[in-house]
């Protein structure tokens, strides 16, 4: 009888383990397998790692992180076959965290033959004895935390003896929400209103009664404070007058903040409507449009699955995204791809009504999936399929060292929905 034993560095991946929470499926019979698999082996990483992933896809945070630095103790490389297993092998320099630290390259890999080799980076991570791979990519998204990291990482990745996608690591490093501000700042047809970085402290003149343009040249009441390194709209909060900012800062013991001026970005249809954007080699793909009628949108609380209207409106701008939306703003995401100056990265965004377009965010681990019900949200996976295979293109091209310019790729795109411009 074959050995059933699994690989020691092989495991599921955090999309498999996300399609199980997400999917309706058998999630405790999951859980009691790679459980089941620890009692046989409390040393098994791999089931650790697999059962962490599956954690922090039911939210449960605190168990996830646990169980991920106990696996990470173990062993820092960790392996995922795609499909067949005989195509690109694909090395992604990762960090531990949740769905939104890293890439999410598994889903991005889907519908492939790849082996994606998963290499948890340390700070004073050698980096050697890596597997072999065909191409790279640091996948690491910006936060507080890892900043320090990512710099770490350029000069090695800049003498790198295989092709690296998003190679410049301090260009990650500097997607923070200021870093991104300042660095949009002049592009026409772009709105990204300047945002600080500031303590407590620095949000004293406020409390004492000075006017926001004291801090910044036309910032002003309503202001928008969220904590430095927040997600999804977490603690992120309207802010009307100094009264309101007492009240708020006396809530939590935050010690950082961004603050910004509120853009209001209602349409016609009094619905606030929030996009996200990938750019693979600087073209733009769509992956959702959520509507709400709340100012925080996030696609999980904005109810799309219960409003056939929102969910219409969706697949309208998914099926015309290449002379809608992509031809709109054409020139301006062209301007920011450059200005960003990166292989692969998402913003959130949204349309004005003047037609300009208002970003909230640019980051390299923004969550892109497939795992919506095709029924309920026809136009998504062939767009999804798309998506995926442009960024497997662009795998495939660093690897065979084409020399990728924006929009250039090798690539002929299947059948979908749009077709990017």
């Amino acid at each position: 009888m074959a050995d059933a034993t699994p690989a020691p560095d092989r495991i599921a991946g955090l999309a498999a383990q996300a399609r199980h929470a997400y999917g309706g499926g058998d999630l405790q019979a999951v859980a009691a397998a790679l459980i089941a698999r620890l009692e046989r082996d409390g040393q098994d990483a791999a089931a650790m790692l697999d059962l962490a992933y599956l954690f922090h896809a039911r939210g449960q945070s605190e168990a996830g992180a646990a169980l991920m630095d106990e696996a990470l103790r173990l062993r820092h490389d960790y392996r995922i076959v795609l499909g067949r297993g005989t195509g690109p092998r694909v090395l992604a320099l990762v960090a531990p965290g949740d769905l939104m630290a890293n890439t999410p390259l598994d889903f991005l890999l889907a519908g492939s033959d790849a082996v994606l080799h998963l290499h948890f980076v340390t700070p004073d991570d050698p980096l050697t004895d890596l597997p072999p791979h065909d191409v790279a990519m640091l996948a690491i998204g910006e936060a507080p935390d890892r900043r320090a990291l990512l710099r770490s990482l350029a000069p090695r990745l800049a003498a790198w003896p295989r092709p690296v996608v998003n190679a410049a690591a301090d260009r990650i490093a500097g997607l923070t929400r200021d870093g991104v501000a300042r660095r949009l700042q002049g592009v026409p047809g772009l709105v990204c209103p300047p945002t600080l970085r500031l303590t407590r402290a620095g949000l004293a003149p406020l409390l004492l009664g000075a006017g926001p343009e004291t801090l910044h040249p036309g910032l002003d009441w309503p202001l928008i404070l969220r904590p430095e390194g927040s997600h999804a709209g977490a603690g992120m909060e309207r802010v009307g007058d100094a009264l309101h900012l007492a009240d708020l800062l006396a809530e939590t013991g935050t010690e950082r903040f961004y603050l910004t001026r509120f853009v209001d970005y209602r349409g016609a249809n009094g619905l606030f409507a929030k996009a996200r954007v990938v750019l693979i080699d600087g073209r733009p793909y769509p992956v959702h449009l959520a509507l709400s009628q709340d100012w925080i949108v996030h696609y999980l609380s904005a109810d799309m699955d219960t409003h056939a209207d929102r969910r219409a409106a969706e697949a309208a701008w998914i099926a015309g995204f290449a002379d809608g939306f992509a031809r709109r703003h054409a020139a301006a995401l062209a301007a920011l791809a450059d200005r960003i100056g990166l292989d692969y990265v998402g913003l959130d965004c949204a349309e004005l009504p003047d037609g300009r377009l208002l970003v909230f965010e640019v980051d390299v681990a923004l969550i892109v999936h497939d795992m919506d019900d095709a029924a309920r949200f026809p136009a998504k996976p062939p767009a999804m399929r798309q998506l995926f295979a442009a960024f497997q293109a662009l795998l495939a091209a660093k690897a065979a060292g084409f020399p990728c310019r924006r929009g250039q790729l090798p690539h002929k795109s299947p059948e979908s929905h749009y077709t990017p411009p």
